[in-house]
């Protein structure tokens, strides 16, 4: 039977399974994705979620929009922003992504209201 087949591929020993050198690469890379983008995504959450909590009235914040506004009114879900002088906008509390130092609301809309007048 060995007329077409020569004897020294019938000869080649069966493939070994892979131990846990073949599982090292894989599970490098599950490391590797954790490290570079779950742990910090997650880590961005919890900040974002606790400076949400910490949250008063008075604070002066910037929405996910871009505006600049000092908070008036807060309840469990929502937001009332003053963003100029007796204008309101409601907001939900998770589109707020940076809280501002104190001071930032009122040097730019006086930088405003001196821009108008002229």
């Amino acid at each position: 039977m060995s007329f077409f087949i020569s004897d020294a591929l019938a000869a080649v020993p069966a493939a070994q399974q892979p131990g846990i050198e073949g599982m090292l690469f894989p599970l490098g890379i599950l490391v590797f994705f954790y490290f570079l983008f779950l742990r910090p995504q997650s880590k961005r959450a919890k900040e974002k979620k606790e400076m949400i909590a910490a949250m008063v009235k008075g604070a002066e914040v910037v929405t996910s929009g871009g505006i600049l506004g000092k908070v008036v009114d807060m309840d469990d879900n929502f937001l009332k922003i003053e963003i100029c002088d007796n204008t309101f906008i409601q907001v939900q509390r998770q589109s707020i992504e940076t809280m501002m130092p104190k001071g930032t609301y009122k040097a730019i809309t006086k930088k405003i209201v001196s821009i108008s007048k002229s």
